[in-house]
């Protein structure tokens, strides 16, 4: 399989260009710098290397360098803003501070010389910098091939060795030819026939997993949620009887989706399910607890206690089966990366777990990529683009303490909200919508009396990745009929706000 290695020097965009590569159709994967030699890319037979971004300064002495011997490995390579400055420091020219060159934002391209990265893009476009060093002195054998107003090398080049750099980012969709520009960097620069899909990887995905898991035990935690489920389907053909489904539910869901999730998989698909109600036993440890990473730690080791609990009911289990995916792995600060938010089944497993392995079958594929191979395996439609749902559940949600009359009150408000989305004439609903229980309380006025409730705030969101969103502008009257009901249906409630914030700087979630 052709494959493009994203080198990984921790800057915020390194998944989003892994996403674009795939979307070419050509497989990428993420290793950061440390964890790789160039006699180890050189073995693995690579296609291309994009070495990526960072917040660092080439010159800073603790900043991520590289061995220079990358650049002789006959390999193209594709270096982006601080991997085009480290191009160019490993290459022996030169990287300045800017005094007053430091570039943010959308800012107008110009292409100065012929160069195959930019075959089919305009001369005059508009990219996405962000950046304060800039190249001063391009290495010799390159050449300057694109500037700015602000940056006199853009882009460049040393086509006979394929080596290329460009300051700004061409994998952000503000940057007006970045899709292009990559298309030519794997296609065009790197050879790449573009035959990868992510049904193929299902289908090896089984395969591996019918030769890893032979013999084997396995004790899915499924969450009912696409991930889960598309993990216990890839599974229940890798295993088949073996697979043994255990669903938690730890009093933290949505209005009656305990029921629904045990209806859905137990009935529909007849998958061996344990439900296991252990409401009481969340509550308890999440008493008084406020701290969004503490609630996100207790409640990843309480599922694995309950999941270890259940196995020894069931005799001895091999395996541990989660529905991690990338970006959960990528919050969780997992390489390089900085921590984001602690992820139930990642960054929040203890230590000391009494299972031999745990397999991650979905590890590396992106939310749309999930549901693109849940649709292959024969997952139906309101299962496939159901509404993401942390694994916390509505212990994120209710900011502060948790208590069940929070819930209550969540649930309920939560519930309104989604109605009232589901029947609007949206013509492209929003990717993930849900209501959130704050914990400020507001003064109101009901029946002429005065009231002091609890402030619930609405957030919807528009991504292709996750990894980005944008708030959705949904119409005034869907707001409208939602506060309305909200504050009319739900006792305890006095004002509803709507949250318009994208990612970045806020998160999907609010904790």
């Amino acid at each position: 399989m052709e494959k493009i290695l994203v080198l990984d020097f921790g800057g915020q965009y390194n998944q989003l260009i892994a996403r674009r590569v795939r979307d070419g159709s050509v497989y990428a994967e993420i290793i950061p710098y440390s964890k790789i030699t160039a006699d180890q890319i050189k073995e693995a037979g690579y296609k291309g290397i994009i070495l990526t971004g960072g917040p660092n300064s080439v010159y800073d002495a603790k900043s991520p360098h590289y061995d220079p011997k990358i650049l002789d490995l006959k390999i193209p390579i594709l270096g982006i803003c601080y991997g085009d400055q480290l191009v160019a420091f490993m290459a022996g020219g030169t990287v300045s501070s800017a005094e007053n060159g430091s570039e943010y934002g959308s800012t107008e391209l110009q292409i100065t010389e012929n160069c195959p990265l930019f075959d089919g893009v305009p001369d005059e476009s508009v990219c996405w910098m962000s950046h304060t060093d800039y190249i001063s002195r391009v290495p010799d054998g390159f050449c300057t091939v694109a500037v700015t107003k602000s940056c006199p090398c853009a882009a460049m080049c040393d086509s006979s060795r394929k080596i290329y750099g460009v300051q700004f980012h061409p994998e952000v969709t503000h940057t007006e030819y970045g899709r292009k520009i990559i298309d030519n960097f794997i296609y065009k620069i790197c050879g790449c026939a573009g035959d990868w899909d992510v049904e193929n990887y299902a289908e090896k995905t089984i395969e591996s997993l019918k030769k890893k898991l032979d013999g084997k035990k396995v004790l899915l935690a499924l969450s009912g949620g696409v991930d889960s489920s598309v993990a216990a389907l890839i599974l229940s053909r890798a295993v088949g009887e073996r697979l043994i489904c255990v669903f938690v539910d730890h009093g933290l869901l949505r209005k009656g989706e305990g029921d629904l999730v045990e209806k859905t998989f137990k009935g529909k698909f007849g998958l061996n399910l344990i439900r296991v109600n252990a409401k009481d036993r969340f509550l308890k440890e999440l008493d008084g607890v406020t701290e969004p990473e503490k609630k996100r730690k207790i409640i990843g080791s309480e599922f694995i206690r309950v999941f270890e609990e259940e196995a020894k009911k069931l005799g001895h289990i091999d395996v541990l089966a989660q529905g991690t995916i990338y970006p959960d792995v990528i919050e969780s600060g997992k390489g390089d990366s900085a921590v984001i938010k602690s992820h139930h089944n990642v960054g929040g497993l203890p230590e000391a777990i009494s299972f031999d392995e745990i397999v991650e079958p979905l590890r590396d594929l992106f939310k749309d990529e999930v549901r693109r191979v849940g649709t292959m395996l024969g997952l139906p439609s309101e299962l496939v683009w159901r509404q993401p749902f942390p694994g916390p559940g509505l212990a994120v949600r209710v900011i502060g303490a948790i208590t069940e009359e929070k819930l209550a009150i969540l649930r309920d408000a939560d519930a309104i909200f989604r109605e009232e989305i589901a029947k609007s004439d949206i013509k492209t609903k929003p990717d993930q919508f849900f209501a959130v229980l704050t914990d400020t309380k507001t003064v109101g006025v009901m029946g002429d009396a005065r009231t002091y409730g609890y402030t619930v705030a609405l957030r919807a969101v528009t991504t292709d990745d996750f990894m980005t969103a944008e708030w959705t502008k949904l119409p005034y009257e869907v707001l409208g009929r939602a506060s309305s009901r909200i504050t009319n249906e739900v006792p305890g409630v006095s004002r509803v706000v709507y949250d318009i914030s994208s990612k970045p700087p806020a998160t999907v979630e609010w904790e």
